[in-house]
């Protein structure tokens, strides 16, 4: 298969469902040779803040001198950013001949009367094979979906285990509650290993310390109490904490922008202060550290894509993290006239998205992510009509980027504030296409 054809076979593989559990994975990886015995891995579940975590994570242990490899999900632009080296995004002729590879083993699975792996069994499949090929040092590994039944779980060991902030997300496959959501997020945790966690509500910290003691592992938690935020603005942000050993870490700099990703980033850094004291693979210095938070960049969180007009696209798909802008807009910008374009996944909280964020807008244009689940832009308008009487509605995301942009230069002189933003949220469906037509914009400029 060329590379369309891989793509094209890979998103066919969803007419398969969504299977949680190991049995199907497993047979899979046997079947190819279990390339993922042969990598070492930092494995990261959670709700909101995995992909920034793996982020700097893997920039930490590239900035350190290993070949670092990252998977994640969803992509935003283009399916190769799922499987990147050192933020190298896996070239097209090595996904072609990977996935024609984990093809070949998935139909001698049909062939056996198995049932075919999923879509996301198939992409974790052709990660680990492809990140084996390249003898990647460390794959920093982001959990799909739960932890306990998720494909990637497949793997037996880790370097650490790593649980990000937990809210109330996909409850019809993982739960309706919090503790049971954890519960399933918590599957990832090791016997005799360790566990980093990132410090929120006790409940949380309750399951999730119960099956540490279960396990024999040992569980640190990152305590935001000391955090000292010195400086902050649309360009940066430095701050002071204390790591999990309780040593003064001064003046850290980052340019990923909001509070969480202040969190999310020592998290990070506690376990890279613990891979340094206590690894004997992994080797990382305090400059390290420093230079690769600061290199740090994760498209679509609180991201400026662009400056005249002001321009900030931001997944906010859940509740947690509608909050989570909410706050940043509150911070950042005070005292611009604000746009917001939105589009949200119909199996969402999307009134709690909507009621969050559509408050602290001047307007808003109501579209359409580039997903089958979206919710119509007239069910969602009619939601959006409770906070707000200037809406439009444009179901294609590009012209309702441009849309908003044309309308910030027509009232640009009767508005007083001087300064404008428009914020694009509510799915990572939606600011990969806004993103993509911004490219464009830029090169036809």
């Amino acid at each position: 298969m060329n590379y369309e054809e891989s793509v094209c076979y890979i998103h066919s593989s969803n007419k398969f469902g969504m299977v949680l559990g190991l049995e199907s994975i497993s047979e899979l990886l046997n079947r190819l040779g279990n390339p993922q015995r042969q990598l070492e891995f930092i494995h990261i579940a959670g709700t909101n803040g995995k992909g920034s975590t793996a982020a700097f994570i893997a920039k930490i242990l590239q900035e350190s001198g290993y070949c670092t490899g990252l998977y994640t999900s969803p992509f935003l632009e283009v399916f190769n950013e799922r499987i990147r080296i050192n933020f190298e995004n896996i070239p097209d002729d090595d996904l072609a001949e990977v996935t024609t590879k984990v093809k070949l083993v998935c139909d001698s699975m049909l062939d056996d009367g198995l049932p075919h792996p999923t879509e996301f069994e198939i992409v974790t499949a052709i990660a680990f094979c492809y990140f084996c090929m390249k003898n990647v040092d460390v794959v920093v590994l982001e959990v799909g979906l739960g932890g306990r039944y998720d494909a990637t779980n497949v793997i037996e060991k880790s370097l650490v285990s790593v649980i990000t902030s937990i809210s109330m997300d996909h409850t019809q496959v993982l739960g309706d509650t919090i503790e049971k959501i954890t519960y399933e997020k918590a599957g990832i945790v090791k016997q005799g290993g360790v566990t980093f966690l990132y410090d929120q509500c006790e409940n949380v910290k309750k399951v999730i310390g119960d099956i540490c003691n279960q396990k024999e592992n040992e569980l640190i938690v990152s305590d935001f109490s000391d955090v000292v935020v010195e400086k902050y603005n649309l360009n940066n942000q430095v701050f002071s904490f204390r790591d999990y050993l309780g040593t003064d870490r001064k003046n850290y700099k980052i340019r990923l922008l909001g509070e969480h990703q202040i969190k999310n980033c020592i998290l990070a850094c506690n376990i890279a202060f613990f891979l340094m004291n206590n690894s004997q693979l992994v080797k990382i210095s305090e400059e390290n550290i420093r230079n690769g938070i600061l290199n740090t960049k994760w498209a679509g969180r609180f991201e400026i894509i662009s400056e005249k007009p002001l321009q900030i696209v931001d997944g906010a798909h859940n509740l947690d993290s509608a909050k989570m802008l909410s706050k940043e807009i509150d911070r950042l910008l005070d005292g611009y006239d604000k746009t917001l374009v939105i589009g949200v996944l119909e199996d969402k909280d999307v009134d709690g998205i909507v009621k969050a964020l559509v408050p602290k807008f001047d307007r808003v244009v109501v579209t359409l992510p580039d997903s089958t689940r979206s919710m119509s832009v007239e069910d969602l308008s009619i939601r959006v009509g409770v906070y707000s009487e200037d809406i439009v509605c444009i179901e294609d995301p590009e012209e309702a980027i441009r849309f908003a942009i044309e309308n910030i230069n027509k009232i640009k002189h009767s508005n007083k504030k001087g300064k404008f933003a428009i914020v694009s949220a509510g799915s990572l469906y939606l600011i990969g296409k806004i993103r993509m037509a911004n490219k464009m914009a830029k090169k036809g400029a």
